[in-house]
């Protein structure tokens, strides 16, 4: 089985290994043969795959269950709180709606559609494949406020640049229904 692998990887890996392998395995490629048949089968499946293999990566995500939802608000007391130091829920990065008893949380569901249309290159991806906003290079124009079409890019008169959920957890451990969750899924990689 070892030898298979390895035949596998010299196979695929350059021309010059699969010279090599052709040249240490004499007989086998001779008398072909059931083995040789299979071999070769394996080997292009398995070079196809490798080279059209697209990369994987982990994307965090904040979601909602809204049917464990009290609308308490104290996500968005604890998120105010945690980034602005301030109990205004103005300055929350997720919105509790009430509809008819109803609570849905508002929240960014990291799309990414803001990226392309912010003119200073300010926003971006981070390695969880969070969107978050640069405050450095950005020139608070609110082009990516208007442009959300859910309506989650937040902003407040007193700053100078928006805001956003970047999916950090602060609020799922301050919701005492467990209403929030941050997942952590592998998507692939465009």
């Amino acid at each position: 089985m070892t030898a298979n692998i390895t035949w596998i990887f010299l196979f695929i890996a350059t021309p010059q290994s699969r010279a090599q392998f052709y040249h240490q395995q004499p007989k086998l490629v001779r008398e072909g043969g059931f083995l040789w048949s299979w071999l070769t089968e394996t080997l292009t499946f398995l070079t196809i795959v490798l080279r059209n293999k697209e990369r994987m990566t982990h994307m965090k995500v904040l979601t909602h269950k809204q049917e464990l939802c009290t609308g308490c608000r104290e996500c968005e007391l604890a998120c105010s709180r945690a980034y602005f130091k301030t109990d205004d829920r103005n300055y929350s990065a997720i919105r509790i709606v009430e509809n008819n008893r109803t609570y849905k949380a508002r929240m960014c569901n990291q799309c990414g559609e803001c990226i392309n249309m912010c003119t200073a290159n300010a926003i971006y991806r981070d390695r969880f494949d969070v969107v978050r906003i640069d405050k450095k290079k950005c020139v608070g124009c609110l082009g990516c406020v208007g442009f959300c079409t859910d309506m989650v890019m937040f902003y407040a008169d007193d700053l100078d640049v928006p805001f956003k959920c970047i999916a950090c957890n602060i609020c799922t451990k301050a919701c005492p229904e467990g209403a929030l969750e941050v997942l952590v899924s592998q998507v692939k990689e465009n």
